[in-house]
């Protein structure tokens, strides 16, 4: 299996934390989310014992194209959704799985390949859809949503203080002709921030926010996180790469409200040891990648893995 150029971020520590060398879980079955070019997949592997699984999913068809070479009679890959975890999971034959492993964001051969219109490095298509058979593209979404729509886009997902000077200068650009090409955006985003930390693109929070609202990525992230747990067997562990802040908001929220315990029916009195058990139970601290990691691969400086165990 090649790795594709692409480097896992945390690949060691997201792997160590599923626990597959305790005892008879080497012969569990568990899920790799994301795939992308098998990085994480690879070193799963090489810890399962002869009767463990590995079910792979990847949104992206390039992905699935990769992993279809992988040849291990112990692993599969699925072209699916995050919010169709739970569903391909059980179509696999699985009833319960030991750990589920989630790497978000965008892998390096996305970002890397002028078509898919993800980096303004290149001028290219905009296109940014992780799952080029289905849904809007970039360009497709600028050209029917409105000012408004834009700016929220822009600020909520992008976090960027400048997104009403944003989706003015796209809207007064479309006027003149479409908006279709990755550096015709970034030089109307440029013109229209005035200024930008050092050393940062200023269309980087823009296509940050353009991508994750095409694929539709913080939905997916709050579908898939419940799913997660409702197949993980007691013992389980359920392990989170994220990327920016908006992710890492979701998955430390969702896991702190599963650790505590349940709340009691409406005016049933209840003593605290009688409420519903908490589900998940917090492993360690947030985990993100030394100064080594990140000299070697930039990309991974704003990673955190947060790790939790299946308790009921």
């Amino acid at each position: 299996m090649s790795a594709d150029a692409h480097q896992p971020v945390l690949l060691h520590e997201a792997v160590d934390a599923l626990a597959i060398d305790a005892g008879a879980r080497a012969n569990g079955v568990y899920v790799d989310a994301t795939f992308g070019r098998g990085g994480h997949a690879r070193l799963i592997l090489g810890r399962l014992g002869q009767h463990g699984r590995l079910i792979a999913l990847d949104r992206d068809p390039s992905a699935v194209a990769a992993g279809s070479l992988v040849g291990d009679p112990r692993f599969v890959i699925v072209h699916a959704r995050f919010s169709e975890l739970a569903e391909t999971v059980r179509a696999q034959g699985a009833a319960a799985v030991d750990g589920v492993l989630l790497d978000l964001g965008v892998s390096s051969p996305q970002l890397d390949d002028p078509e898919r219109g993800f980096s303004f490095q290149f001028d290219a298509p905009l296109d940014m859809r992780m799952d080029r058979t289905r849904g809007v593209t970039a360009a497709e979404w600028l050209a029917r949503a409105s000012e408004a729509q834009i700016r929220e886009v822009v600020r909520s997902h992008g976090e960027e203080r400048f997104a009403k000077q944003i989706a003015k200068a796209i809207v007064a650009a479309r006027a003149r002709g479409p908006v279709t090409r990755t550096r015709q955006l970034a030089d109307l985003v440029g013109a229209a921030v005035r200024t930008r930390e050092p050393g940062k693109n200023p269309a980087t929070r823009t296509f940050q926010a353009l991508r994750i609202h095409i694929n539709q990525e913080l939905e997916e992230l709050s579908l898939v996180l419940p799913q997660a747990i409702s197949i993980l067997a007691p013992g389980g562990r359920l392990a989170v790469i994220s990327f920016h802040s908006l992710e890492d908001r979701i998955v430390k929220n969702f896991i702190r409200t599963n650790a505590r315990p349940g709340d009691a029916p409406e005016r049933l009195p209840l003593r605290a040891a009688e409420l519903p058990p908490a589900r998940l139970r917090s492993v360690g601290k947030p985990l993100r990648p030394g100064p080594g990691e990140i000299s070697a691969n930039p990309r991974a400086r704003s990673a955190v893995l947060r790790v939790a165990e299946m308790l009921v």
